[in-house]
C-alpha cells in the first residue's frame, strides 16, 4: 500500500504517525475480504520484550494483531447481514474485526481509549477502502451516548479485573434489544473465566474453541457469544 494514495486527511495522519514510528501496511485476508492494516514496523523493538501474559498493566495491547482478532473477524464476516445492522467494536486496537464487518455490510463504529489508536484505525480504514467506518474515543468508566448496536464485539479486551463491571455496564448501555455480543480471547487469558462468572448472571453464554498453529505451537482461541437472558436472539 502506497500511503500517497490515501485521501488527504488520512495521508496527513499517516505522515504525523510516521514522524513517531516506523510504519508498515500489513495485508490481512479475512475470507474474501482484503484489508490493509497500518502497524508499527518492528514490534519486537517497540515492545522491548514485554510479555502480555506477565504484566497486563504495562503491555500496549493495541499495537499487536492478535490471533483472537483474526478469529473474531472471520466470525463477524459470516454473520447474517440484515439491512440496518450496526456493530460496535470495543477495545478495537488495530480494528481488524470491525473493518471486516464493515466490508461485510455492517455499519461499524471502532472504539478505543487513546487518540493515537483511533489515528491508526482511520488510516487502515481508508487504506482498505472503508472510510465510512467511524472511530470514536470510548472510556468504559464514563461511556458517552452512542445509541445502541445490533452487535458488540471485542478481542483480547478482558485483562484487568477492575474494568469487568464497567464493561458489563457498557454492554447494558449499548446492546440493542435482540442484540448479541461476541468476545474472543486466547485460552491462556486467566481473567476470562472470572469475567464470564460475572456476566452469566445477566447473559446466556455459549462457548466455541478454535485451535490454530503459530510458529509450530498450537494455540486455542475461545469465542464466547453472550445474549441477554430472556431476550430474543438475532439470527
Amino acid at each position: 500500500m502506497d500511503f500517497r494514495r490515501l485521501p488527504d486527511e488520512e495521508r496527513k495522519l499517516y505522515l504525523k504517525l510516521n514522524e513517531a514510528y516506523r510504519l508498515r501496511f500489513a495485508p490481512v485476508g479475512i475470507a474474501d475480504i482484503r484489508l490493509q492494516i497500518l502497524q508499527i514496523a518492528d514490534l519486537e523493538e517497540f515492545l522491548g520484550g514485554k510479555d502480555p501474559f506477565a504484566d497486563v498493566t504495562t503491555f500496549p495491547f493495541w499495537v499487536k494483531l492478535w490471533d483472537a482478532a483474526i478469529i473474531l473477524a472471520y466470525l463477524l464476516r459470516q454473520l447474517p447481514n440484515k439491512p440496518g445492522q450496526t456493530l460496535l467494536e470495543l477495545g478495537a486496537g488495530l480494528g481488524v474485526p470491525g473493518l471486516a464487518a464493515q466490508a461485510a455490510g455492517f455499519t461499524v463504529t471502532l472504539s478505543d481509549y487513546e487518540q493515537i489508536i483511533l489515528d491508526f484505525q482511520r488510516v487502515s480504514a481508508a487504506a482498505s477502502g472503508l472510510s465510512q467506518a467511524r472511530s470514536i474515543m470510548l472510556d468504559w468508566l464514563n461511556p458517552p451516548d452512542l445509541g445502541q448496536f445490533s452487535v458488540l464485539a471485542g478481542a483480547e479486551i478482558l485483562f484487568r479485573e477492575e474494568f469487568f463491571q464497567p464493561l458489563l455496564t457498557v454492554f447494558g448501555r449499548y446492546l440493542a434489544p435482540g442484540g448479541q455480543i461476541f468476545l474472543a480471547h486466547d485460552a491462556r487469558r486467566r481473567s476470562l473465566p472470572k469475567f464470564l462468572a460475572l456476566a452469566e448472571k445477566d447473559y446466556s453464554i455459549s462457548v466455541n474453541q478454535q485451535k490454530i498453529k503459530r510458529n509450530g505451537e498450537e494455540i486455542a482461541i475461545i469465542v464466547n457469544r453472550l445474549t441477554p437472558r430472556g431476550a430474543a436472539n438475532v439470527q
